[in-house]
């Protein structure tokens, strides 16, 4: 006799129980023969960076605008470098700074 997959995957589940993990992710086990499989899923919660440090902290070679170099040393900033120059001339002025 052959049990079908979706029945034998049910029986599982319903053994198994989700737990939360120190780092914010989700964890479900399931028992089996060999252990229990363990999975983990979800997304660590997101780093604080506090806030924004000073523009001029940023224009390390004082010309009046962070290019994307320099952006680099913010990572927030440079995740959005591109939504934050919006004239697009590769460089933010400190207008497009303080409305980022």
């Amino acid at each position: 006799m052959k049990i079908p997959l979706t029945l034998v995957l049910c029986c599982l589940a319903a053994g198994a129980a989700a737990q939360s993990t120190d780092d914010g992710l989700r964890e479900q086990r399931y028992p089996s023969p060999r252990g229990d499989l363990i999975v983990r899923y979800g997304q660590p919660p997101a780093k604080s960076w506090g806030p924004k440090p000073a523009f001029e902290s940023l224009d390390r070679n004082g010309d009046g605008s962070i290019d994307e170099n320099e952006a680099s040393g913010y990572p927030p900033l440079a995740n959005d470098f591109i939504y934050a120059d919006k004239n697009r001339d590769g460089r933010l002025s400190r207008r497009e700074y303080e409305r980022w």
